[in-house]
């Protein structure tokens, strides 16, 4: 009897598995002694915005790195053009070694007339002479000083004024070399119509050395860089039409 019992039993079973009947949600058969699903781990607001903002942070910084590297070749490989000729020629000041290289480029014929834009309203025409040691005849025909320009804005707005007075169309840009990128923005972003020239000055040849081993060089390109990027910002918000309209309501005052 118990043998048919326990057949029976068996039978049922298997009838009621192939039904269905008492199987576990999850498919498991009633009965068995299984360990609950383990819940997924639920992240907070806050774990997840630190999560993206550690992403945005890391792609923005292979970014910047990038620039640099790609602002820093474009400084090495700036070199002083072949054909030395335009109508005039604009040195932007900060340092003795680009207006003797501009009035060297006014004595040698690149250009009918020169403009130092951006000088001290205390420096007179005679110390910028007796400092550059060039002949005062020069500076009687055929140089012009500016002192309106307070920065790079100030010496695109002053030196487009200057341009436009004198009608040049062609213009030879003096200044360093890690300045000529951001120069050039301004001026031709103030006057897109003429023909700026880059004629840069370089006080040591970065191709030649590890400037990027050197913390003052180091510095003065990373500094330059984010002035570079603050101007691209400002052509891209519409700040930079504004400025310039600013910078130029007073007329360049010449000497």
């Amino acid at each position: 009897m118990n043998v048919i019992l326990t057949a029976r039993m068996t039978e049922k079973k298997r009838d009621e598995a192939d039904a269905g009947i008492g199987a576990a949600p999850d498919g498991r058969a009633a009965g068995d002694d299984a360990r609950p699903a383990t819940p997924r781990p639920h992240r907070s607001p806050v774990r997840r915005f630190l999560r993206w903002a550690g992403l945005a942070s890391v792609i923005s910084g292979a970014i910047f790195f990038a620039g640099f590297l790609y602002f820093a070749d474009l400084v090495t490989s700036l070199a002083t053009p072949t054909e030395i000729k335009a109508d005039a020629i604009v040195v932007l000041t900060g340092g003795s070694q680009r207006l003797n290289q501009a009035l060297d480029l006014l004595s040698r014929g690149a250009g009918e007339r020169l403009l130092i834009s951006g000088v001290h309203r205390a420096t007179t025409p005679g110390q910028i002479r007796r400092m550059t040691q060039s002949p005062n005849s020069i500076f009687r025909c055929c140089v012009d000083i500016g002192y309106e320009a307070k920065d790079t804005i100030g010496n695109a707005a002053e030196a487009v004024d200057w341009i436009r007075a004198h009608g040049y169309r062609r213009v030879l840009v003096v200044t360093n070399n890690y300045h000529m990128p951001r120069s050039l923005i301004e001026l031709r972003r103030a006057d897109p119509e003429t023909d700026f020239i880059p004629y840069p000055v370089v006080n040591s040849n970065l191709k030649t050395r590890n400037w990027f081993a050197d913390p003052q060089t180091l510095r003065v390109m990373l500094s330059e860089y984010l002035k570079i990027l603050a101007t691209g910002i400002r052509g891209m918000t519409g700040i930079a039409g504004a400025r310039d309209d600013v910078a130029r309501r007073e007329p360049t005052k010449q000497g």
